[in-house]
């Protein structure tokens, strides 16, 4: 095994871009490679457009090594399904038959025959071209349609310079499926450092804690601190437990000492009335 992995995402579609589906896909993903520890990137959203497929696949294979790029969306058989050709024309690669695929599409055409609904030829060869992936590629998971294809660059994710590109369906229930049974125990689980987490809330105007959270960020470097105004202020902490757990200390004490200040009481009222009623 290689150095820590990294990762990129890719979202693909004009369902996405048009505002007529919203991506449920990339949170969950990022969710899913933080549980493992694997730092995630970027996310970046792209059209069914082979030249845009394209040049996101180049600006996130240019990032830091080992890494995984997952994909979302754009593997059906209609026309605007353009991810695994776009795949293959920016890798110069010949798109060929996965024979596990192909023999699930065959299953699928068979099975409608004996059932008397065959399909007509045009129909047919739609369905057969879901079986086709750039030269090279592999399968994650259990084999035909249940499956993730996987494509190796530079020897893989494993590899000190390597990357894998991984092709994912768009329905969640499918990607979240796939991801869970194939991707996490294949290509995820021991590659990253899990980080630890803490949160806390608080009533007061998150600019009333800025000061200790810009020291700590200063004192922590290795230290991701957030801060998410709302009704209540959600100050969350990652890094290194004892770092964390150091830094939330400090953290709860200020919110103890403006808790003591009448003033400060005064501006954590009219901050909770500005989130009720608006300004």
């Amino acid at each position: 095994m290689s150095g820590r992995l990294r990762a990129s995402i890719v979202v693909i579609g004009d369902e996405i871009l048009s505002g007529h589906v919203r991506d449920a896909n990339s949170g969950w993903l990022a969710e899913r490679l933080q549980a493992h520890g694997v730092p995630l990137d970027r996310v970046a959203t792209v059209p069914d457009d082979e030249a845009a497929i394209g040049e996101h696949l180049d600006l996130e294979l240019a990032r830091s090594r080992p890494r995984v790029l997952l994909t979302s969306g754009g593997i059906g058989s209609t026309p605007d399904d353009r991810t695994l050709p776009a795949i293959a024309s920016f890798l110069g690669r010949a798109l060929m038959p996965e024979p596990s695929l192909d023999a699930a599409v065959t299953q699928r055409l068979d099975e409608r025959a004996a059932a008397g609904r065959a399909l007509d030829p045009a129909h047919a060869a739609a369905l057969r071209s879901m079986a086709l992936v750039p030269e090279g590629a592999s399968l994650i998971g259990a084999g035909g349609f249940s499956s993730a294809v996987a494509v190796d660059l530079a020897g893989g994710s494993d590899a000190t310079e390597g990357a894998t590109i991984v092709v994912l369906p768009g329905i969640p229930g499918e990607l979240q499926r796939i991801t869970r049974e194939a991707v996490e125990p294949e290509l995820l689980a021991g590659r990253g450092q899990p980080v630890h987490t803490e949160e806390l809330t608080h009533p007061f105007p998150e600019s009333l804690l800025t000061p200790t959270l810009a020291r700590l960020t200063e004192q922590h470097p290795g230290l991701h601190v957030g801060s998410y105004p709302g009704s209540e202020v959600v100050v969350r902490l990652s890094g290194p437990r004892e770092e964390v757990t150091a830094a939330m200390d400090e953290v709860r004490a200020a919110v103890a000492a403006l808790a003591a200040e009448p003033q400060a009481r005064e501006q954590a009222a009219s901050w909770a009335a500005y989130w009720e009623h608006g300004p």
